[in-house]
């Protein structure tokens, strides 16, 4: 197991290079930078171009320089804890991010435990009382999760939270404490906010979830060994608990390098709705204004949620499962 661990930590390093090379890519490959944006912007509302400025920008930028030189440099600095420079803010982007980065990880590690607190229990009842009032019940409910809208469950949810809670309109927090050192109050207002747009975001991945859930577990309570356990005595819930729901759960596991970045790039419809102040906003911004190493940092923590979250899945899955060995070949 030790040995298996440190491969696949030692696998991650060059598979992270190669998606930071990726993704400078990408962001380079449309037409023209940020400066030319601006440019052409000032240009449509008939303000004067210094050209002189310009070039000193794009110097100062290193705009000017190749681009293996351009993505050496943008590397080497993530390496060391610089993001880089957000032309469109005129600030560092570790500054630009500021709370932004924390507010979306408390979104998404809160919404994960919603849905799977949620989906969990239901699905394991729907298929242990398949046919059965609760099973249709709670099915009608999956799929009616499935088929509303998020932006307008999330608009719903925000006029009776208003209307019965009082709380504001929009955010994670009261506009009183944005940009606010952390105190206590911060945090409750959080929160206090924080319900809304768990259950918005969760809403489909929990109905989805449970009628996965649901069809895995009835297919392996189906299963010879399941029966045979039942025949040797045992009791129903330890039939249940020992091996059928761990198999169940396999696709779950196997989904956590997903879940993270689709809940966090899913997720941005919601937060321009609700006026979160989360990644996915400014990550959109970004892109279109081509503020290459803002956008740059926000896909390179993406792609670190992949591939963690891949290596925390396998880990699991070789506990989970006994059927699943960590090295390849046959043993004997």
């Amino acid at each position: 197991m030790l040995g298996y661990t440190v491969r696949r930590i030692l696998t991650m390093i060059p598979t992270l290079l190669a998606i930071s090379f990726i993704i400078f890519v990408i962001i380079q490959l449309p037409p023209g930078d940020f400066l030319e944006t601006e440019i052409a912007e000032m240009q449509a509302q008939g303000e004067a171009v210094d050209q002189e400025k310009i070039e000193y920008l794009r110097r100062e930028y290193g705009l000017d320089k190749p681009f293996l030189e351009q993505y050496a440099v943008w590397v080497f600095g993530l390496l060391q804890g610089d993001l880089g420079f957000s032309f469109e803010h005129q600030l560092p982007v570790n500054e630009v991010i500021g709370d932004r980065l924390w507010l979306t990880f408390i979104v998404a590690l809160s919404t994960i435990l919603f849905t799977y607190a949620v989906a969990f229990p239901i699905g394991i009842y729907s298929a242990v009382r398949q046919y059965s009032v609760g099973d249709y019940v709670l099915t009608f409910v999956g799929f009616l999760g499935l088929a509303t809208p998020n932006f307008l469950l999330a608009l719903v949810l925000l006029y009776f939270a208003n209307l019965w809670f009082g709380t504001s309109i929009g955010g994670l927090m009261d506009p009183q404490y944005i940009d606010h050192p952390w105190t206590w109050d911060k945090v409750k207002s959080v929160l206090e906010h924080l319900w809304i747009p768990v259950i918005v975001i969760g809403t489909s991945g929990t109905a989805a979830m449970i009628r996965r859930l649901r069809a895995n577990l009835l297919d392996e309570l189906q299963k010879q060994y399941v029966v045979t356990a039942r025949a040797k005595g045992l009791s129903p819930l330890k039939v249940l608990l020992k091996y059928p729901l761990r198999m169940a759960i396999n696709p779950f596991i196997a989904d956590i390098g997903n879940v993270l970045p689709q809940l966090i790039s899913g997720a941005v419809l919601v937060s321009v709705v609700l006026s979160l102040e989360t990644t996915g906003p400014m990550l959109v911004r970004a892109l279109q204004s081509q503020d290459m190493f803002l956008a740059g940092s926000f896909l390179m923590f993406e792609a670190g949620l992949v591939v963690v979250g891949v290596f925390l899945s396998d880990l699991a899955l070789a506990v989970l499962d006994p059927r699943i060995r960590l090295g390849g070949g046959a043993t004997k």
